[in-house]
């Protein structure tokens, strides 16, 4: 019956393959999320949703809270989210340290590099479309000051964090979050790319105060003319 399965399915071009973390980032993503029971994910810098379709499609069916303050981005987040009732988008906001207040974010060409922090010439060097063309003013609050509204007593929350060097002011504002807070994801910089971001090894060593352990990683950004990697994804995991 497999091979008949398999033998139908070839002829409309799919192929049928064992599930395997080595076979991708995101069904390592997948396998992580299974490991530790995750049942709501913060989509910090969600963008258009990319992150979060990419898990929906693999399987995931638990709660999903998106935050984006660019308003293009968001916008197109909003449509994108729309066929899936678990998935929430939050108003237009950054998340930050405790203190609100309104700040203006850089609006980058390629919108993902978008930041509220000024952008460092290597990181234009090595991609010029990540320069930043525009800027606009977005409210900063804190994860904290919100996230219980969605966590529950059996809550175990995935962090996503895609916030372009800002990752230390999200985690300024989410102490009590933490918590319940049992797989990060976040951006590492091997080299600086945005004005007073964290190095590498100081975002390392705080989350493994916390009682994180890095547990995967991705290469992200390179430069194509040198072969160096300048960014990469961090997986950590509460063990």
């Amino acid at each position: 019956m497999k091979k008949l399965i398999k033998k139908f399915l070839n002829i409309f071009g799919y192929e049928i393959q064992k599930y395997n973390p080595n076979s991708g980032f995101s069904n390592q993503i997948m396998t992580i999320i299974r490991k530790a029971d995750i049942n709501i994910v913060f989509d910090v810098g969600a963008n258009t949703g990319q992150f979060s379709l990419e898990i929906l499609k693999s399987g995931f069916n638990g709660n999903i809270i998106s935050f984006e303050p660019l308003s293009k981005a968001r916008k197109e987040l909003l449509k994108n989210s729309i066929s899936f009732p678990q998935w929430t988008i939050f108003d237009r906001v950054a998340l930050g340290g405790n203190n609100i207040f309104t700040t203006n974010i850089n609006i980058s060409k390629n919108s993902v590099s978008s930041s509220i922090l000024p952008m460092l010439d290597d990181h234009i060097n090595a991609e010029p479309e990540s320069r930043y063309i525009d800027t606009e003013k977005t409210p900063v609050i804190s994860l904290d000051s919100i996230s219980q509204k969605y966590i529950k007593e059996d809550s175990n929350c995935f962090l996503k964090l895609d916030v372009q060097g800002f990752e230390n002011e999200v985690l300024d504002g989410a102490i009590k979050t933490l918590k319940d807070i049992k797989v990060i994801l976040c951006e590492l910089s091997l080299a600086p790319l945005y004005k007073g971001q964290p190095n590498w090894k100081d975002l390392v060593l705080r989350l493994e105060r916390e009682g994180f352990v890095l547990w995967a990683i991705k290469s992200g950004f390179t430069e194509y003319k040198n072969g160096r990697t300048l960014q990469i994804d961090g997986v950590f995991l509460k063990i």
